[in-house]
């Protein structure tokens, strides 16, 4: 289990003699081998930008960080897998942010690649090399031409041609999952949202937020061109925009059309439900599938993340049940960090969550944050730390009739 490190050029490499460790919040662990797979199909390695590499000597134990111009390495997942670890570094400058990805522990070993992860969902649905890109600008500009003047289109169109989002490529695709974007405007100011961010954060934003309120007009095509198929999903709520509960008026307009010209898909909305009113009207309005977005059950750390804006995390449990009762195949986007997620308290919060909002799936994802950042925000460890893994047991046998997943599904013998 080397350690693996890049030069100043990007040329990654593994040391001969020292192996590889990883960090469990802001703690250095040394890696089991049960805790690693083979680097998975789409996965990226990626260099961490102003840090020193860690490595362990195994004959002592100790701890090593190479010389300066030997940088850490990690590797960035594809859906369907949940990291166990980040990588072990030493920043060299501490005011520099990492841009906001999911940095997963990577080693050498075997002749092969390994990351500490484990894998929680079929990841080919969104493998990033089933999506043609070659047949995805055909697709784009088929539908560009169809609906000229449809500014979502539009915008779509950069999200999968520069930005390559998958969800928006299934759009043009008319495949899975695609997306409908709606709302420029927020009612939480997320700390890692990757759509905004003000210019004192120090994090680049990737993406560029939609800057446009779409019309119900834009907003019925494309969701009646993705429609198509028993099993195709629409959603509202993309990492392109605010929340998009906030244009409820819009969104409940659009299903109410759309439903009285087809029965076919699902519509969901990818949603932080802190707008309990506008969720009850979008529900009410035949909403199929809901996602919520959170990081805990704790009032204290989920605040220190969202920085909600005239909503609390009770409003969120109250939407989920409200959704729940009424039908809505119901999960939360888990946004999930090794040493903090497997938290003793976070694990007993999130379980009891689960069960008061009737919760069908958790869907796992590996928060995009620089650790350091993230730890200096969040409340400190009360209990004990299980590990990802163990976390994920936990999950399986305290909640046998929740899914354990890493995206939106059709919901199991009801395909339309």
């Amino acid at each position: 289990m080397h350690l693996v490190y890049a030069d100043e050029k990007g040329q990654v490499y593994d040391h001969s003699e020292l192996f590889g460790i990883a960090r469990s919040g802001d703690t250095l662990v040394e890696l089991l081998e049960d805790e690693l797979i083979p680097l998975p199909a789409g996965a990226t390695l990626v260099g961490l930008p102003n840090t020193r590499a860690i490595g362990m000597d195994p004959a002592t134990g100790e701890m090593q960080a190479l010389p300066a111009g030997h940088q850490a390495v990690g590797a960035l997942l594809p859906q369907g897998f949940t990291r166990y670890y980040v990588p072990g570094y030493a920043k060299t400058d501490k005011t520099q942010l990492f841009p906001l990805f999911g940095y997963t522990a990577v080693v050498w070993k075997d002749g092969e690649f390994y990351v500490a992860a484990g894998r929680t969902d079929d990841p080919e649905p969104w493998n990033p090399e089933r999506c043609d890109r070659k047949e995805l600008e055909v697709q784009v500009d088929r539908l560009l031409t169809a609906y000229p003047e449809n500014r979502l289109y539009q915008h779509l169109s950069n999200c999968a041609l520069e930005y390559e989002c998958l969800t928006a490529s299934n759009t043009f695709l008319q495949r899975w999952e695609g997306a409908v974007p709606v709302s420029f405007a927020c009612n939480a100011g997320c700390f890692g949202c990757i759509s905004e961010q003000p210019d004192d954060s120090g994090f680049p934003a990737p993406q560029t937020r939609l800057k446009f309120k779409p019309t119900v007009e834009e907003v019925v095509d494309i969701m009646l061109e993705h429609l198509r198929t028993p099993e195709s999903i629409i959603s509202f709520g993309q990492g392109c925009e605010g929340e998009p509960s906030t244009q409820a008026p819009t969104i409940i307009e659009a299903i109410k059309r759309v439903r009285a010209q087809t029965s076919r898909g699902y519509i969901n909305i990818n949603t932080n439900a802190g707008l309990t009113d506008h969720i009850r009207g979008i529900t009410d309005a035949g909403l199929d599938l809901m996602r919520v977005s959170t990081i805990s059950a704790l009032d204290e750390h989920y605040n220190a993340y969202y920085r909600p804006r005239g909503y609390t995390l009770a409003n969120v449990e109250k939407s989920l049940k409200y959704a729940t009762d009424k039908g809505v195949y119901t999960s939360i986007n888990y946004l999930v960090f090794p040493g903090v997620t497997d938290r003793e308290e976070e694990i007993e919060a999130m379980i009891g969550f689960a069960r008061r909002t009737g919760l069908k799936l958790i869907q796992m994802r590996n928060l995009n944050i620089d650790p350091d950042a993230y730890l200096s925000l969040i409340p400190k460890a009360q209990g004990e730390i299980y590990g990802m893994k163990t976390l994920l047991e936990i999950f399986r046998q305290e909640l046998p009739d929740v899914v354990i997943g890493s995206y939106t599904h059709v919901p199991p013998a009801t395909v339309r």
